[in-house]
Protein backbone atom coordinates (compact mmCIF):
# COMPACT_ATOMS: atom_id res chain seq x y z
CA UNK A 1 0.00 0.00 0.00
CA UNK A 2 1.08 3.75 -0.31
CA UNK A 3 0.78 6.38 1.84
CA UNK A 4 -2.36 7.40 0.70
CA UNK A 5 -3.45 3.95 1.05
CA UNK A 6 -3.81 3.06 -2.87
CA UNK A 7 -2.78 -0.51 -3.55
CA UNK A 8 0.72 -0.23 -5.61
CA UNK A 9 -0.13 -2.49 -8.39
CA UNK A 10 -3.33 -0.40 -8.94
CA UNK A 11 -0.81 2.53 -9.56
CA UNK A 12 1.28 0.19 -11.79
CA UNK A 13 -1.85 -0.82 -13.64
CA UNK A 14 -2.68 3.36 -14.00
CA UNK A 15 0.86 4.17 -15.32
CA UNK A 16 0.46 0.87 -18.15
CA UNK A 17 -3.32 2.20 -18.73
CA UNK A 18 -1.48 5.75 -19.63
CA UNK A 19 1.51 4.50 -21.56
CA UNK A 20 -1.12 2.76 -23.96
CA UNK A 21 -2.48 6.05 -25.05
CA UNK A 22 1.09 6.78 -26.50
CA UNK A 23 0.56 3.97 -29.44
CA UNK A 24 -3.00 5.62 -30.09
CA UNK A 25 -1.66 8.78 -30.16
CA UNK A 26 0.90 7.73 -32.79
CA UNK A 27 -1.25 6.07 -34.87
CA UNK A 28 -3.58 8.80 -34.84
CA UNK A 29 -1.47 11.55 -35.32
CA UNK A 30 -0.09 9.45 -38.08
CA UNK A 31 -3.74 9.70 -39.93
CA UNK A 32 -3.72 12.89 -39.42
CA UNK A 33 -0.21 13.76 -40.91
CA UNK A 34 -1.79 12.72 -44.36
CA UNK A 35 -3.98 15.96 -44.00
CA UNK A 36 -1.48 18.21 -43.10
CA UNK A 37 1.01 17.01 -44.75
CA UNK A 38 3.90 18.04 -42.28
CA UNK A 39 4.97 16.60 -39.31
CA UNK A 40 5.10 19.64 -37.15
CA UNK A 41 2.20 20.62 -38.28
CA UNK A 42 0.21 17.60 -36.97
CA UNK A 43 2.12 18.07 -33.74
CA UNK A 44 1.49 21.75 -33.17
CA UNK A 45 -2.06 20.52 -33.47
CA UNK A 46 -1.97 17.81 -31.65
CA UNK A 47 -0.36 19.94 -28.68
CA UNK A 48 -3.15 22.66 -29.48
CA UNK A 49 -6.56 19.80 -28.50
CA UNK A 50 -4.26 19.03 -25.63
CA UNK A 51 -3.98 22.24 -24.62
CA UNK A 52 -7.42 23.33 -24.76
CA UNK A 53 -9.10 20.36 -23.43
CA UNK A 54 -6.56 21.00 -20.74
CA UNK A 55 -7.83 24.53 -20.31
CA UNK A 56 -11.37 23.62 -20.15
CA UNK A 57 -10.83 20.78 -17.47
CA UNK A 58 -8.41 23.26 -15.27
CA UNK A 59 -11.03 26.15 -15.65
CA UNK A 60 -13.35 23.66 -14.04
CA UNK A 61 -11.34 21.59 -11.39
CA UNK A 62 -8.33 24.45 -10.62
CA UNK A 63 -10.71 28.26 -11.72
CA UNK A 64 -8.89 29.95 -8.84
CA UNK A 65 -5.83 29.49 -10.59
CA UNK A 66 -6.33 31.56 -13.81
CA UNK A 67 -6.44 34.20 -11.30
CA UNK A 68 -4.19 37.77 -11.50
CA UNK A 69 -3.40 36.74 -7.74
CA UNK A 70 -2.17 33.07 -8.20
CA UNK A 71 -0.23 33.80 -11.20
CA UNK A 72 1.14 37.15 -9.27
CA UNK A 73 2.65 35.16 -6.46
CA UNK A 74 4.61 32.38 -8.52
CA UNK A 75 8.29 32.45 -8.81
CA UNK A 76 8.37 31.00 -12.49
CA UNK A 77 11.19 28.66 -11.94
CA UNK A 78 12.69 26.57 -14.85
CA UNK A 79 10.35 23.58 -14.23
CA UNK A 80 7.38 26.00 -15.69
CA UNK A 81 9.20 26.18 -19.09
CA UNK A 82 11.74 22.87 -19.25
CA UNK A 83 8.87 19.92 -19.36
CA UNK A 84 6.80 21.81 -21.92
CA UNK A 85 10.43 21.80 -24.25
CA UNK A 86 11.54 19.10 -23.24
CA UNK A 87 8.05 16.83 -24.94
CA UNK A 88 9.13 19.36 -28.05
CA UNK A 89 12.63 17.98 -28.44
CA UNK A 90 11.98 14.24 -27.65
CA UNK A 91 9.38 14.58 -30.68
CA UNK A 92 11.78 16.20 -32.70
CA UNK A 93 14.93 13.75 -32.08
CA UNK A 94 12.76 10.95 -32.88
CA UNK A 95 11.48 12.05 -36.18
CA UNK A 96 15.61 12.60 -36.60
CA UNK A 97 16.62 9.18 -35.74
CA UNK A 98 13.68 6.52 -37.24
CA UNK A 99 14.82 7.08 -40.82
CA UNK A 100 18.18 6.74 -39.47
CA UNK A 101 18.57 4.30 -37.46
CA UNK A 102 15.25 2.32 -37.93
CA UNK A 103 12.53 2.26 -35.91
CA UNK A 104 13.42 -0.91 -33.62
CA UNK A 105 16.92 -0.17 -32.50
CA UNK A 106 15.14 3.93 -31.65
CA UNK A 107 13.21 2.09 -29.28
CA UNK A 108 16.16 0.28 -27.81
CA UNK A 109 18.41 3.20 -27.14
CA UNK A 110 15.39 5.20 -26.29
CA UNK A 111 14.62 2.86 -23.14
CA UNK A 112 17.66 2.11 -22.82
CA UNK A 113 18.05 6.12 -21.96
CA UNK A 114 15.21 6.19 -20.27
CA UNK A 115 15.81 4.16 -17.47
CA UNK A 116 19.82 4.68 -17.18
CA UNK A 117 18.44 8.35 -16.02
CA UNK A 118 15.24 7.34 -14.20
CA UNK A 119 17.56 5.69 -11.76
CA UNK A 120 19.68 8.34 -11.22
CA UNK A 121 17.08 10.30 -10.81
CA UNK A 122 15.37 7.96 -8.14
CA UNK A 123 18.87 7.57 -6.53
CA UNK A 124 20.18 11.36 -6.47
CA UNK A 125 17.17 13.19 -6.25
CA UNK A 126 17.16 15.42 -8.76
CA UNK A 127 14.72 17.79 -10.31
CA UNK A 128 13.32 17.35 -6.88
CA UNK A 129 12.37 13.87 -6.45
CA UNK A 130 12.65 12.15 -3.55
CA UNK A 131 15.77 9.91 -3.28
CA UNK A 132 15.20 6.00 -3.45
CA UNK A 133 18.06 4.21 -2.43
CA UNK A 134 19.36 2.31 -4.87
CA UNK A 135 19.44 -1.84 -4.72
CA UNK A 136 21.29 -3.87 -7.02
CA UNK A 137 18.00 -5.64 -8.03
CA UNK A 138 16.85 -2.01 -9.38
CA UNK A 139 19.81 -2.85 -11.87
CA UNK A 140 18.15 -6.40 -12.68
CA UNK A 141 14.54 -5.19 -13.26
CA UNK A 142 16.01 -2.62 -15.91
CA UNK A 143 18.03 -5.65 -17.54
CA UNK A 144 15.25 -7.39 -17.45
CA UNK A 145 12.96 -4.99 -20.04
CA UNK A 146 16.02 -4.12 -22.19
CA UNK A 147 16.58 -7.59 -22.90
CA UNK A 148 12.72 -8.29 -23.38
CA UNK A 149 12.74 -5.42 -25.94
CA UNK A 150 15.83 -7.04 -27.78
CA UNK A 151 14.37 -10.07 -27.53
CA UNK A 152 11.09 -8.64 -29.40
CA UNK A 153 12.95 -6.91 -31.63
CA UNK A 154 15.89 -10.05 -32.51
CA UNK A 155 14.15 -10.86 -35.96
CA UNK A 156 13.80 -7.25 -37.14
CA UNK A 157 16.42 -5.23 -39.06
CA UNK A 158 18.81 -3.43 -36.82
CA UNK A 159 21.56 -2.65 -38.84
CA UNK A 160 22.75 0.85 -39.26
CA UNK A 161 24.59 3.04 -41.68
CA UNK A 162 28.05 2.97 -40.70
CA UNK A 163 28.95 7.05 -41.24
CA UNK A 164 27.67 8.82 -38.06
CA UNK A 165 26.04 5.62 -36.52
CA UNK A 166 27.07 5.75 -33.65
CA UNK A 167 27.02 9.51 -33.15
CA UNK A 168 22.88 8.95 -33.81
CA UNK A 169 22.51 5.60 -30.95
CA UNK A 170 24.09 8.55 -28.69
CA UNK A 171 21.70 10.81 -29.88
CA UNK A 172 19.06 8.20 -29.13
CA UNK A 173 20.15 7.02 -25.77
CA UNK A 174 19.65 11.40 -25.44
CA UNK A 175 16.38 11.68 -26.16
CA UNK A 176 15.54 8.10 -23.88
CA UNK A 177 16.83 10.36 -21.12
CA UNK A 178 14.05 13.29 -22.10
CA UNK A 179 10.56 11.39 -20.80
CA UNK A 180 11.75 10.43 -17.15
CA UNK A 181 13.33 14.38 -16.60
CA UNK A 182 10.28 15.38 -18.14
CA UNK A 183 8.36 13.71 -15.71
CA UNK A 184 10.20 14.78 -12.89
CA UNK A 185 10.19 18.22 -13.95
CA UNK A 186 6.28 18.14 -14.31
CA UNK A 187 5.81 16.53 -11.32
CA UNK A 188 8.22 18.89 -9.17
CA UNK A 189 5.58 21.80 -11.09
CA UNK A 190 2.77 19.41 -9.96
CA UNK A 191 4.05 19.94 -6.30
CA UNK A 192 4.66 23.74 -6.77
CA UNK A 193 1.17 24.41 -8.15
CA UNK A 194 -0.39 22.03 -6.07
CA UNK A 195 -2.26 20.26 -8.98
CA UNK A 196 -1.21 17.61 -11.46
CA UNK A 197 -4.19 18.84 -14.16
CA UNK A 198 -2.89 22.52 -14.15
CA UNK A 199 1.04 21.23 -14.72
CA UNK A 200 0.11 18.80 -17.75
CA UNK A 201 -1.69 22.50 -18.87
CA UNK A 202 1.38 24.39 -18.66
CA UNK A 203 3.27 21.74 -19.86
CA UNK A 204 1.57 21.35 -23.26
CA UNK A 205 0.81 25.19 -23.42
CA UNK A 206 4.64 25.70 -23.48
CA UNK A 207 4.60 22.99 -25.99
CA UNK A 208 2.38 24.32 -28.12
CA UNK A 209 3.68 27.96 -28.22
CA UNK A 210 6.82 25.96 -29.20
CA UNK A 211 5.44 24.30 -31.69
CA UNK A 212 4.09 27.24 -33.32
CA UNK A 213 6.88 28.87 -33.96
CA UNK A 214 8.78 25.87 -35.18
CA UNK A 215 5.65 25.14 -38.01
CA UNK A 216 5.94 28.62 -39.13
CA UNK A 217 9.62 28.29 -39.38
CA UNK A 218 10.10 25.10 -41.08
CA UNK A 219 7.04 24.40 -42.99
CA UNK A 220 5.78 28.61 -43.26
CA UNK A 221 2.52 27.60 -42.80
CA UNK A 222 -0.48 25.90 -40.20
CA UNK A 223 -2.52 25.11 -42.80
CA UNK A 224 -3.90 21.38 -43.54
CA UNK A 225 -6.44 19.64 -45.95
CA UNK A 226 -10.08 18.76 -45.21
CA UNK A 227 -9.83 16.06 -47.93
CA UNK A 228 -6.68 14.17 -49.22
CA UNK A 229 -6.05 10.81 -50.83
CA UNK A 230 -9.94 10.15 -51.35
CA UNK A 231 -10.27 10.18 -47.46
CA UNK A 232 -12.44 12.92 -45.76
CA UNK A 233 -10.43 14.59 -41.97
CA UNK A 234 -12.61 13.02 -39.33
CA UNK A 235 -13.18 14.43 -36.33
CA UNK A 236 -11.01 11.62 -34.24
CA UNK A 237 -8.18 12.66 -35.72
CA UNK A 238 -7.99 15.40 -33.92
CA UNK A 239 -8.20 12.96 -30.27
CA UNK A 240 -4.35 12.74 -30.43
CA UNK A 241 -3.16 15.88 -28.07
CA UNK A 242 -6.08 14.20 -25.84
CA UNK A 243 -4.32 10.91 -25.33
CA UNK A 244 -1.24 12.84 -24.99
CA UNK A 245 -2.41 14.84 -22.11
CA UNK A 246 -3.69 11.52 -20.57
CA UNK A 247 0.24 10.24 -20.64
CA UNK A 248 1.72 13.36 -19.37
CA UNK A 249 -1.18 13.71 -16.44
CA UNK A 250 -0.81 10.04 -15.54
CA UNK A 251 3.10 10.28 -15.16
CA UNK A 252 3.16 13.65 -12.79
CA UNK A 253 0.04 12.00 -10.82
CA UNK A 254 2.21 8.65 -10.30
CA UNK A 255 5.81 10.16 -10.30
CA UNK A 256 5.60 11.00 -6.11
CA UNK A 257 4.17 7.60 -5.57
CA UNK A 258 6.06 4.68 -7.55
CA UNK A 259 9.29 7.13 -8.46
CA UNK A 260 10.35 7.84 -12.03
CA UNK A 261 11.96 4.52 -12.68
CA UNK A 262 8.80 2.28 -11.81
CA UNK A 263 6.78 5.14 -13.37
CA UNK A 264 8.22 5.24 -16.69
CA UNK A 265 8.36 0.93 -17.02
CA UNK A 266 4.52 0.91 -16.31
CA UNK A 267 4.56 3.26 -19.08
CA UNK A 268 6.70 1.72 -21.60
CA UNK A 269 4.79 -1.34 -20.86
CA UNK A 270 1.65 -0.13 -21.74
CA UNK A 271 2.87 1.25 -25.06
CA UNK A 272 4.06 -2.06 -25.55
CA UNK A 273 1.15 -3.77 -24.86
CA UNK A 274 -0.99 -1.57 -27.09
CA UNK A 275 1.41 -1.90 -29.66
CA UNK A 276 1.12 -5.24 -30.26
CA UNK A 277 -2.55 -5.26 -30.06
CA UNK A 278 -2.63 -2.43 -32.98
CA UNK A 279 -0.34 -4.84 -34.70
CA UNK A 280 -2.37 -7.88 -33.87
CA UNK A 281 -5.83 -6.78 -35.22
CA UNK A 282 -4.25 -4.83 -37.84
CA UNK A 283 -6.10 -0.87 -36.44
CA UNK A 284 -5.63 1.96 -38.44
CA UNK A 285 -5.62 0.40 -41.56
CA UNK A 286 -2.27 -0.99 -40.05
CA UNK A 287 -1.06 -4.93 -42.19
CA UNK A 288 -1.79 -7.50 -39.17
CA UNK A 289 0.94 -8.87 -37.24
CA UNK A 290 -0.19 -11.75 -35.71
CA UNK A 291 0.98 -12.04 -31.83
CA UNK A 292 3.59 -14.99 -32.03
CA UNK A 293 5.41 -16.93 -29.26
CA UNK A 294 8.53 -14.55 -29.41
CA UNK A 295 6.29 -11.41 -28.41
CA UNK A 296 4.81 -13.35 -25.92
CA UNK A 297 8.58 -14.84 -24.28
CA UNK A 298 9.49 -10.58 -24.49
CA UNK A 299 6.45 -9.48 -22.49
CA UNK A 300 6.82 -12.27 -19.87
CA UNK A 301 10.56 -11.10 -19.48
CA UNK A 302 9.66 -7.28 -19.73
CA UNK A 303 6.80 -8.20 -16.64
CA UNK A 304 9.50 -10.11 -14.39
CA UNK A 305 11.50 -6.95 -14.59
CA UNK A 306 8.66 -4.66 -13.24
CA UNK A 307 8.01 -7.26 -11.03
CA UNK A 308 11.53 -6.90 -9.79
CA UNK A 309 11.47 -3.47 -9.62
CA UNK A 310 8.26 -3.17 -7.30
CA UNK A 311 9.69 -5.87 -5.11
CA UNK A 312 12.76 -4.54 -4.33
Amino acid sequence: MTKEGYPVYFLILLGILGGMAIPLQTSTNAEFSRFSGAVFITSFYSFLVGTTALFFVNLFLNAEKFSLAFFGAQEYSYIWFAGGLMGVIFLTANILLLPRIGAALTVIVTVTGQMIIGIMIDTFGWFEAAPQPLHPMHITGVLFLIIGIIYMNANKNLAVGRTHSKAWVLLGLFTGMVPPMQTAINSALSQETGSAIFATFISFLIGAVSLFFIALVVHRRLSFKFKAEGATLKPWLFSGGVLGAVYVGMNILLMPHLGVTLTMMAAIFGQIIMGLLIDHFGLFKLPKQPIDSRRIIAVAVIVCGILVLQIY
